[in-house]
């Protein structure tokens, strides 16, 4: 569903503007192999909903972004706090190799969260977000596959939690994509099928 490119006259703005910054800093400060990461789609989409107004661009990257969004804020306070890292996956925060205003765009990871949760507040959940959020996945994790395995882009060659493969590609890539879905994009599902209400075809 989409509820009108006016459905956020400054927002729409800002989103544009940030993706305008961060796109190119991004790839010329990472690459562009960097942007199949899926925090890094959720903002390229998020914002693109935004743009057009679409509950369905938003809701999909909220079951995206929102656990990712906790996981690095609670990881990069965590290593400010102790020294040490709490989860892992926020190493390149202190690469000091890479400008400190380049890593700084990286604190994405707490203002998208919070501006898709803010515009569902207005337009709603559209349920069908976790289908097409699961579909979006499983075709980076195809594609992820294809980059050298020094790169794990999104978990592919080994998973965050016992850092091992399991199994062939095909096995591996399904065993990610299950854990993914059940254990992150389920969940945040539900949460926010709770917290706004339906729209669209998801009434």
């Amino acid at each position: 569903m989409t509820a009108g490119t006016n459905v956020f006259p400054v927002l729409r703005w800002v989103g544009l503007l940030w993706t305008a910054v961060w796109l190119p800093i991004y790839i010329r400060v990472w690459g562009w192999a960097n942007l199949l990461h899926l925090c890094d789609i959720a903002v390229i989409l998020g914002c693109a909903g935004l743009w057009w107004g679409s509950s369905m661009l938003i809701s999909s990257q909220a079951v995206s972004s929102l656990a990712a969004g906790i996981f690095w804020s609670v990881d990069v306070g965590w290593r400010l706090a102790t020294g040490r890292f709490l989860v892992g996956g926020t190493e390149y925060m202190w690469d000091a190799r890479v400008p400190l205003w380049a890593r700084l765009l990286s604190s994405f990871h707490i203002g998208l969260p919070l501006a898709l949760l803010w515009a569902m507040r207005k337009i709603g959940y559209d349920r069908r977000a976790l289908a097409l959020q699961a579909a979006i996945a499983a075709g980076l994790f195809v594609v992820s596959r294809f980059l050298p395995s020094g790169f794990n882009m999104n978990y592919v060659y080994q998973d965050p939690l016992f850092h091992r493969s399991w199994g062939p590609a095909p096995v591996h890539l399904a065993v990610i994509f299950v854990g993914v879905v059940a254990l992150v994009y389920w969940p945040t599902h539900l949460l926010l099928s709770w917290m706004f209400p339906m729209t669209g075809a998801a009434k």
